[in-house]
């Protein structure tokens, strides 16, 4: 048995979004987010009422294999939900998202944290800096906000 000390970062963010959580709540989804992230699609999904749910399970594409999300934790009610995501031999990730009313909207405190697997791991561990972080942050930020806007996907890139 090896145990190591972990290589771990942990970034939270926290958007400033234009609608009331219970509008943004379905969108946190891996079905919905095709409604509003350009070039959204998750190879499968494995979920009873065919949106996200608790233990729903959904896979991305990820390099060298695709990742394996679960969701963990889904709270329409409390505006929370939270998912486990892994990239055999590359990371183990959890994701939380926390929505909370506010004047005009609602924040979303997003924070995503990764574990490295090995030295492809410890590379993408590197890479997952704060500046990385704000901007893909500010990406999402955008595009949901312009998707709860108009209706559509923004198909021109941000930043």
């Amino acid at each position: 048995m090896i145990v190591a000390k972990p290589n771990r970062v942990t970034r939270t963010f926290t958007q400033k979004l234009e609608a009331e959580p219970s509008k943004i709540f379905p969108l946190l989804c891996p079905v919905r987010e095709a409604d509003w992230i350009d070039g959204w699609n998750p190879p499968f999904v494995f979920s009873e009422s065919g949106v996200a749910e608790l233990d729903c399970v959904f896979l991305t594409e990820a390099s060298p294999i695709n990742a394996i999300w679960y969701i963990t934790r889904h709270e329409p009610g409390n505006g929370f939900v939270e998912m486990i995501k892994i990239t055999p031999e590359v990371t183990a990730g959890k994701l939380t998202i926390q929505l909370n009313p506010v004047e005009g909207g609602s924040e979303a405190t997003i924070t995503y944290s990764y574990t490295s697997l090995g030295p492809e791991g410890d590379a993408f561990v590197a890479s997952f800096t704060e500046e990385y972080y704000q901007q893909f942050m500010r990406d999402w930020e955008a595009r949901i906000n312009h998707y709860l806007s108009h209706g559509s996907v923004l198909r021109t890139p941000v930043g």
